[in-house]
Parts: C-alpha cells; structure tokens; sequence
C-alpha cells in the first residue's frame, strides 16, 4: 500500500473514532409515576366548572396542573373498577379483555399483554402500592402479582378518614393523625426505589381507594373544615338538593382533600431524590362518584369524566390546557412508546405522546372529537340471574348518545326487597348494605334517603333518572342540557344527530369485536360471565 494511501486511511479511522466519541449518548428511558386514585372521579378545584368542586381547594393538583397539561375531556372505557383497570393496563377497550371486563369473578389471561409487564421485561422496575387491578387471585396478576406490591409501610391510607377518626379519638390532633397515614404512603413508596438498581427506570402505581366507600359519615366538616350546606346550589340537578345528599357529596370531596395533601408529598420525594424532571407523572382515578345516582356503573359524564393531568419536564411541553377526548386506555401505548418500548398491535388505544409534546392549547388533534364507553356487569347479584346491564356510549362536545341493549332490566340491579313490605330494609342497612337492594348503587347515605323518598312526589323526577328502567336508546344535548336530564332520542329534530352518532358507535364496536355486537351478541349473557349452576334467588 502506497503511504499516501495509508495516511489516508489512518486518518478516516481517526476521524470515525473522534465522531463516535463525540456522539450523545442515547436518552435515558423515563420514570413513570402513576397516581391513579380507586372511584376518584373529576373532582379536583382545577375542574371548576363542575359546580361541587367551587367549595374545595385542591392546590397540589391545581399547580400541578398549571404547569403541565391539563386534559377536559378524559374518560374511562368503563365506570367500573375491574373493567378499567383491565381497558388501562391492556390498552384496550374493556370488551376485549376477556374475563377483565366484569367485575366479579374477574381472572387475567397471561395471553393478554399489559404495560407494567412490558415494561418490566424492557429493563424497567415496577411496582405498585394499594390498589391495581383486584377482581381475586392472584393478586393484582396484570402487574405482576405479589412480587410487585410494596405496602409493607401499611394500607390505612385507604381507610383514610376512619383511621384519622380512630386516632382522634385515642388523643391524637387531627394533623398528626394525618400525618401518620401520609408518612405510611411515603414509606411504602421509599420500599419500592429502595429494591431498585442503580440507573435503573421505575414503573410505579400509587393506587389508594380512600375515596371508594365507605368513608366516615361527618368527616368532610370534622377533619377539613367543609360545610355541607356550601354545596346548597351547586348539586347537579338530577340529585336532590337535601342536607343529607350534601353531607354525603362533603364527605367525598373531604377524601379528595387527603389525595391532594399525599400527592404534593410525593412530588417534593420525587424532587429530593432528583428523579421529577426525567419522570413521567400521571394523576387520574378510575371512575366518577360510587353511591351517588348517574355516577360509578353510569355511562353519564358523573361516571366516566375523569382528571388526566401530566408532566413530564424532560419530554413534554406544559402550562397548556387540552380538549382533545381521551380515553385511558390511551395511557398504555403512551408510557410504552415513550420508553421506546414497541407498542402491541391488538391495542385499540393511541398514544397521547404527540398531544404531550405539542406547543398547542385547546383542540390539538381533530380526530379526538369522542370517546366510546360502556359497561357489561358490576356486581354479581344486583339483578336475578346474575345478568348485566350492557350499555355502549359515545361521548363528543355536544351530544352523549347511548344503546340500552337489553331496556327489559333493571339498571341498577333488582328492587325485590322493595317490593316485600316485610323485608323493607332501614335506612342503617340501606347506608351500609350494597347488596341489599339495587346492587349496582354502591350503599351510601345519599342512596338511603332517595329509597325512603321514592314515593316522594318532589323528587319523582331524581328518582326516575337514577333508578326506573331505561330507554333502548338515550341522546342529550350537552350544549343546552348540561345535566343530561332530558332524552332527545325520539325528538324529530335531533334525528339526524341520533342517527350519525348511533352509525359511529356501532363501527367502532364492530371494528374492534366487541362480543356484545358480533356474532349473536349473547356472549356475556352466558358462562363463564354467567353462572347457570347458581341459584338465581341465592345471595338475596
């Protein structure tokens, strides 16, 4: 070789060794902070066109929210928790998660992909506390099972009230008691970054249930400050205006206030360790309001608007507020494709990364216009035969369309005990007792006072919307309706409306195979989501 020719060559080596020396190295996988409350609806003071949410505060979130991306039109697959948890873990709609899309008696099929798993399989550590997905056995399967769940700290958390009631009680201030549950969350959560590897990316799920019922009756006034009567007003037309329904919704909202107070707390621990800017954080809940007409096991905006705020300083662009419609089931192909990780293709949900990383406010991506919904069983017993409610819902700015498969059932679950005066239950058995009557309606005070005032002429109309048989189809004008008290379905002039949106529900349930609408529709009206062997009058 000639030496020109070799000096030459020596210097593109060199000059190949100096360019790869001089490349960045590639970006570090993010963290994933997931603060995903249990029956934790759009109840936060950010929120404050929902009309209850004026009377609280909720600054961890408010701030949060200011400074990252704040979504109005978020909505689960499912206002049940099973059901959701199953549609956000897979990615998909809740109707192809096979036994994951009821609520008891609920199992994982390992054939089914999920995120956390994933995750854990591209090099992530995972891990949850509290509540993830909990139909039975094993535990929380979707995430893992046991080997990820770190409460060892406690779950009183969940328990909230009660337990800050029950310290109170033994001598402890109310800010003390407090404390105490908030220090026990953040221990928990210290266990989980304790077992992680050095540079190693975290998957974590805080998932508390204080605001699930039952929580102690009083404790919104007593333990932060909230007057029930502030509410007089403010209630959502379709329930009634009464101190003990306002009480009930007080108490909630006093819930709220603690997830509020635990979630600040985890952002100054993920500041400390120095993990906030490359962390993907994530608050939401897994449906609106239980116990209360229209909200939890309702495909009414009560039941299926959820928060969706996000931050991620290192990622996303923040200080901006969206309207694009949203459907959790969003959230798996997000946290994947922004780990690098190849998306599943059976996933029916779409990444939201594009909307995070956008400089824009409002309406950002056109084709986000509605959300479809719906809803097959949620308690076991609630109607005779163990039989669902199925329901399909499409959700857009101006109009909430649904299909009543099956108007011949009861929506709430049977009213048999009702009927037999010497059976009648009391209110006490009514506030504590699901399943003693309209099982699908969580027990609540707030579902107490409705079923001894059913015969009530002055709330006749609040009694109809929450609990009396339903239409094949309903259609409210959200514009001029807001709380979808009037159904338009058979009105003329919204015929057109009712026959696009009913077209377009009816394609995406097609397209993605729900079993309600395919073959002969029967599916989840048979075993194994029905058990023939039961006694149909057993557990009454």
């Amino acid at each position: 070789m000639k030496k020109s020719n070799l000096i030459n060559l020596l210097v593109l080596l060199l000059s190949l060794v100096i360019s790869c020396t001089n490349e960045a190295p590639p970006p570090k996988p993010p963290n994933i902070f997931f603060f995903f409350a249990d029956d934790w609806g759009r109840y936060a003071s950010t929120y404050h066109s929902f009309a209850p949410n004026q009377v609280i505060q909720t600054p961890a979130f408010d701030q949060f929210a200011r400074e990252g991306v704040q979504f109005n039109n978020a909505h689960v697959t499912s206002p049940s928790c099973t059901p959701c948890r199953s549609s956000l873990l897979s990615g998909q709609y809740f109707y192809r998660t096979g036994m994951g899309a009821i609520l008891q008696g609920a199992e994982w099929h390992d054939s089914i992909p999920t995120y956390p798993l994933l995750l854990e399989q591209a090099g992530y550590h995972i891990g949850f506390s509290y509540k993830v997905w909990s139909p039975g056995t094993p535990r929380d399967a979707p995430y893992g099972g046991d080997r990820n769940a770190y409460d060892s700290a406690g779950r009183r958390f969940n328990q909230f009230s009660q337990n800050v009631t029950k310290m109170v009680s033994e001598g402890k201030s109310i800010e003390a008691a407090k404390q105490e549950l908030y220090d026990e969350s953040l221990n928990n959560f210290r266990s989980f970054m304790s077992k992680r590897e050095a540079g190693e990316p975290f998957c974590f799920w805080f998932g508390p249930t204080n605001t699930h019922r039952k929580w102690t009756k009083g404790s919104g006034e007593v333990l932060w400050g909230l007057n029930p009567d502030d509410l007089q007003g403010k209630m959502p037309e379709f329930l009634p205006d009464v101190g003990e329904v306002r009480q009930d919704m007080s108490d909630y909202l006093g819930e709220v206030l603690a997830l509020d107070r635990m979630f600040q707390l985890f952002l100054k621990e993920l500041e400390a360790l120095g993990e906030r800017e490359n962390t993907i954080i994530v608050v939401s809940g897994d449906h609106g309001i239980p116990g209360f007409p229209r909200g939890k096991c309702n495909l009414y905006p009560l039941g299926t608007a959820v928060p969706l705020l996000v931050q991620w300083p290192d990622g996303t662009v923040g200080k901006r507020v969206v309207d694009d419609f949203v459907n959790l089931m969003d959230l798996a192909p997000t946290f994947l494709e922004a780990a690098g990780v190849p998306v599943p293709q059976r996933m029916t949900g779409n990444s939201i990364l594009p909307i995070l990383q956008s400089n824009k406010n409002g309406q950002i991506d056109e084709m986000r216009n509605y959300v479809v919904t719906g809803r097959e069983r949620h308690v076991l017993k609630a109607r005779e035969g163990f039989l669902p409610y199925p329901q399909r819902a499409i959700q857009t700015r101006d109009y909430l369309y649904i299909r009543n498969f099956k108007p011949d059932r009861e929506p709430m679950g049977s009213h048999k005990l009702l009927s037999d005066a010497q059976t009648e239950p009391t209110f006490a058995e009514l506030e504590q007792n699901t399943f003693i009557a309209y099982g699908d309606l969580d027990a609540s005070p707030t579902k107490a006072w409705m079923v001894e005032h059913r015969n009530d002429q002055e709330y006749e109309m609040h009694w109809r919307l929450g609990f009396e048989k339903r239409p094949e189809e309903e259609l409210y004008d959200l514009t001029n309706d807001p709380d979808y008290l009037h159904n338009v379905a058979t009105d003329p002039n919204y015929a057109r409306v009712r026959q696009e949106l009913s077209s377009k529900l009816m394609g995406v349930l097609k397209s993605t195979e729900d079993p309600r609408v395919i073959g002969d529709g029967s599916t989840f009206d048979q075993a194994p989501y029905v058990d023939p062997n039961q006694d149909p009058d057993s557990g009454w």
